[in-house]
């Protein structure tokens, strides 16, 4: 039984005004303030699980991003004149930095008229187990696969998710840092977030007089946020 429903991806930014122009552009989502906490932004689209938040911090990006989106796009341009990682021929994908310093994946496909989200991508020390347990909590399914840089496991069917898969690919690096890209999820009908814990998951911080929500993570230390189902 899933214990988890997605409900939206949460951007860390040093400047969220410019993070929120560039992403909301390249999304196709509309930004908005966020009354009662300036400077964050709000992007949406045409169902609620399409929102993104876009939050200030004041700490600066110091490492690779660990989770990071993947984008499908009809060219390379219509993402903007970003910084190229990789070189051409590389990669069956291209690896860009946004200008908020934020890595992304841009896979050509000519069959889309703009970019749209096709997965969150995630570095992973053990992408099968971690994989299996984001099925088993979202109530989705687990597959492996291999692509060029190694085995990696994927998560597909996640009930209102606005991109294709959750994908987990091996590092030898441990996560040090939190994430600056994670996600809002909502408990299903009769879940608890103690059944969330009891499969693995630590609390990090519970609702308080600043949030009205639980901030867990998962077994490798990924950051998710829990909030009441509605």
């Amino acid at each position: 039984m899933a214990l988890l429903r997605w409900k939206a991806l949460c951007i860390d930014a040093v400047d969220p005004v410019a993070s929120g122009a560039f992403w909301g552009d390249v999304l196709g989502l509309d930004v908005a303030t966020v009354p009662g906490a300036e400077p964050n932004r709000v992007l949406r689209g045409d169902t609620p699980e399409r929102t993104v938040w876009i939050n200030a911090v004041a700490e600066p990006k110091t490492v690779k991003n660990r989770v990071h989106l993947d984008l499908r796009t009809p060219s390379l341009a219509a993402l903007g004149d970003l910084r190229r990682l990789t070189a051409p021929g590389d990669l069956p994908w291209t690896v860009l930095m946004a200008p908020t310093g934020d890595e992304l994946c841009a896979f050509v496909d000519t069959s889309v008229e703009r970019p749209t989200l096709k997965d969150l991508e995630i570095d992973s020390v053990d992408p099968a187990v971690i994989a299996a347990w984001w099925a088993d909590v979202l109530g989705a399914e687990v597959h492996a696969a291999d692509d060029a840089s190694g085995a990696y496991s994927f998560v597909r069917g996640i009930e209102g998710a606005p991109f294709e898969d959750v994908d987990f690919s091996p590092v030898p690096e441990p996560k040090t840092v939190k994430n600056r890209v994670h996600w809002d999820v909502t408990l299903a009908d009769g879940a608890r977030v103690e059944d969330v814990l009891e499969r693995g998951a630590r609390m990090l911080r519970s609702p308080d007089d600043e949030v009205r929500w639980h901030v867990l993570a998962d077994p490798e230390g990924n950051e998710f946020c829990v909030f009441q189902g509605v």
